[in-house]
């Protein structure tokens, strides 16, 4: 059987890929790989980087690409049977890394290398990547005793399994949960947009009236716009449940508590197994900051600074709920809609005006316009006759070129909410750059780099029987933005080995700074104007409605600092000096948080923990505050394009600074390196502090 995850002479051949391709390929690859790994192991010369390193490098990327399609396909077009097949194989590729980062041949071939003649040979990129491999061998158990490696695997293969079983979780409790109304009373107030993709949703079902999810682009405006309140108490009670013990949609069997406790436990004792006193010690070991005390000292003086802002907020909310909307008390569910009245009656406009002027060509032709200054690169959608293959009819396709017209990188663009896609927005890899040895040629091959970038975004709907492109809130657009500055780290690196190209092998604390420094860019009169058009009028943003959002652009801006702080404080306590075998609850813990550092304390029964999916289920454990810490990089690097600036904040001969020294050294030397190569300096926190309107005086 011809099987298309083991063709890796292009780009996936997703509509090939059948669920019966996935065990076979795995189990090929895996071999593959244990094959390569005993013939280095049983290499008697001294190990060279040639001999040695590339070996398995070129064994280990088939098996990284192959499982990487399948990791995508199980998140954004996710069945029962593909996660039952998906499921079946984590185990497998879990005990393999497991067991390689164990290897002590492999270790001790390693430190001969760092210790060769050859080492001093090799270019900073290759020093690097070993240098890590080394970090990582001892990170993964290769200098434990026998017994406390093989607990250490089991530890690993559980913790891959309940991470897995809590997206799959919390997925089911989302796609669980759906409301039909009927009578305009209980949608009074939603945008219009919003209810014809509430009817149609409802069409598709059979029934009459309107559908309303717990996916973002049908809750969101619900809670912002909905004027009916029981309404939005029970759509926000749903949302605030799903996976726990109070999810009836989902069943006690779906509860993530019992998974959070267990992952806490086995983080814990892992490692204790490796030395030290908790996980956060472990996470903080391949970033930028050193302790978990120098990271809570680091949130605790942003909550300082940030709490009387927060106060504020409050109180200008609690006093118009209460003069403008006879709202004595703010409840949970009325925080969104009273703030976005809030907006109106200050600023005088709304999201949804706002929205209007954000169609999604536009969008796009504006955003890649910004970036093809920038960085003097081209984006161009790939045409149907390319005949290129996507999992969804939604998916585009886009190539990159250099100013020489070279190919240098492709991306997928997934950008609308469905129920087979796990919610949020990402990026992740596809195909990495790097070099290929071509030993018939006069040179080598280098090998493209390819993004896949997700969203959840609202879908095109029809209007007046006509279907009309998709319109974005001004919000989407920055976590466009965002996403696609991670893209750009992945697909404009200039490394040509695996290790250290693109974000591989950057610090995870810094890995958010080039995501978030383009999110400045969505505040920009010169950018905005070349990606807006409203959609009836044709006219693009009017500069009266843009001053408004620069007004209002640091709305709330200390109640939304206070909340990611607290979320980060929390997964930092917990990873660090909470006891999971202790007296006190997860539950327990957030709650003494925000005692401390909150000034909104959501109702009891609202289950924040139980779809943290990004600590429990993702890459950030112990790692959260890497929004905040890399936001001061963002913002520190982007105000060198404000000092800069002379027509406009696009500066192309920074923006070509800032590639070189940023987007193009990916994790070939540490991220501390690279931003003072930029900047010229170590980074500061006034810019962050300043671009949230907060004084740093």
């Amino acid at each position: 059987m011809s099987n298309p995850l083991l063709d890796f002479s292009g780009l996936p051949h997703f509509a090939e890929i059948k669920n019966e391709h996935i065990t076979p390929a795995i189990e090929v690859l895996l071999t593959e790989n244990r094959t390569a790994v005993e013939r280095v192991k049983a290499d008697e010369r001294i190990p060279a980087w040639d001999t040695f390193v590339q070996p398995m490098v070129d064994a280990s990327e088939r098996l990284s690409r192959a499982w990487g399609q399948i990791s995508h396909l199980n998140a954004v077009m996710n069945s029962a049977q593909l996660r039952e097949i998906y499921n079946e194989n984590l185990p497998s590729i879990t005990q393999f890394y497991a067991e390689m980062s164990q290897d002590l041949t492999l270790f001790e071939k390693f430190k001969l290398l760092r210790s060769s003649a050859e080492f001093d040979a090799l270019s900073p990129a290759r020093k690097k990547i070993i240098d890590n491999e080394l970090r990582d061998f001892r990170l993964g158990g290769a200098e434990l005793p026998a017994d406390k490696k093989q607990r250490f695997l089991e530890i690993q293969e559980e913790l891959s399994k309940l991470s897995s079983t809590f997206n799959d979780n919390l997925l089911d409790a989302t796609n669980a949960f759906s409301l039909y109304v009927e009578g305009t009373e209980t949608v009074a107030g939603i945008p219009t947009d919003v209810l014809q993709a509430a009817l149609e949703q409802a069409k598709n079902d059979g029934k009459s009236g309107w559908k309303f999810t717990l996916h973002m682009p049908s809750y969101l405006p619900v809670m912002q716009y909905a004027d009916n309140r029981d309404f939005r108490a029970q759509m926000y009670r749903a949302y605030a449940i799903r996976a726990s013990e109070f999810d009836n949609q989902a069943g006690s069997d779906r509860d993530n508590m019992p998974l959070i406790n267990k992952i806490l436990q086995l983080r814990r004792e892992a490692g204790q197994i490796l030395g030290y006193q908790n996980y956060a010690e472990v996470s903080l070991a391949t970033k930028m900051a050193t302790s978990p005390q120098q990271v809570l000292d680091f949130l605790k003086e942003l909550a300082i600074k940030a709490k009387p802002y927060a106060m504020k907020d409050l109180q200008a909310l609690q006093q118009f709920a209460a003069e403008k909307l006879n709202l004595q008390t703010l409840e949970a569910w009325d925080l969104a809609y009273v703030s976005e009245k809030l907006q109106q009656a200050r600023y005088d406009f709304s999201d949804q005006e706002i929205k209007q002027y954000f169609p999604e060509g536009k969008v796009l032709a504006g955003m890649f316009r910004l970036v093809e200054k920038m960085y003097g690169i081209q984006i161009s959608q790939v045409a149907a006759a390319r005949k290129v293959q996507y999992w969804h009819p939604d998916v585009k396709f886009f190539d990159i070129h250099d100013s020489n017209g070279q190919l240098i990188g492709q991306f997928y663009l997934d950008l609308y909410a469905r129920s087979s896609k796990r919610g949020g927005a990402w990026m992740d890899e596809a195909i990495a750059r790097r070099r290929i040895d071509n030993m018939n040629a006069e040179k080598d091959d280098i090998q493209i780099p390819v993004a896949y970038l997700t969203c959840n975004f609202s879908a095109p709907v029809k209007v007046d029987g006509q279907l009309r492109q998709a319109l974005f809130t001004h919000n989407e657009v920055i976590v466009l933005f965002h996403e696609f500055g991670h893209g750009l780290h992945h697909l404009l690196t200039k490394v040509e080995d695996l290790g250290v190209s693109g974000i591989n092998g950057v610090e995870w604390d810094a890995v958010e700074l080039p995501s978030q420094f383009m999110e400045n860019f969505c505040w920009e009169w010169d950018v905005l104007t070349t990606m807006t058009q409203h959609i009836e009028t044709g006219k693009s943003l009017p500069r009266a409605l843009f001053d408004k959002m620069i007004k209002a652009k640091n709305f709330q801006s200390g109640l939304q600092m206070l909340r990611q702080i607290e979320f980060a404080l929390f997964d930092m306590h917990v990873h660090f000096d909470f006891d999971p075998n202790g007296d006190k609850t997860v539950l327990q813990l957030l709650e003494n948080i925000r005692k401390e550092i909150a000034v909104i304390v959501p109702p009891d029964f609202n289950r924040f923990p139980n779809s943290f999916a990004h600590i429990f289920a993702g890459g950030y454990a112990a790692g959260y505050y890497s929004y905040k810490w890399a936001e001061v990089l963002s913002a520190d690097a982007y105000s060198m394009f404000e000092e800069t600036a002379s027509d406009g904040v696009v500066n192309a001969a920074t923006g070509s600074h800032f590639l070189e020294e940023i987007l193009a050294v990916g994790g070939s030397r540490s991220a501390l390196e690279s931003f003072i190569a930029f900047r010229g300096r170590e980074p500061e926190l006034d810019a962050l502090l300043r671009h949230n309107g907060m004084e740093t005086a």
